[in-house]
């Protein structure tokens, strides 16, 4: 018997890379209707997804830069 909470997890990150069958979308879609735990993860990862994009696009102040060099432990 499959455990779609399981298979969900699996197909989670090529779901939100697009890269899924036709067939593989609709069963994650089916699952994600019908179980609300796996559901509020999927909308984690498309949130911190989002918010990452965001990061790496907002170009880092000179200053705060510089704060985080000086915090940096050098790897000997």
């Amino acid at each position: 018997m499959i455990d779609w909470c399981d298979k969900c997890e699996e197909m989670m990150q090529p779901f939100l890379d697009g890269t899924l069958s036709d067939h593989e979308v609709q069963e994650a879609e089916g699952h994600l209707e019908k179980c609300s735990w796996c559901a509020k993860r999927y909308r984690f990862e498309e949130r911190l997804r989002h918010y990452v994009r965001v990061a790496v696009s907002e170009p880092m102040p000179a200053e705060l830069k510089a704060k985080l060099a000086a915090l940096r432990t050098p790897l000997d």
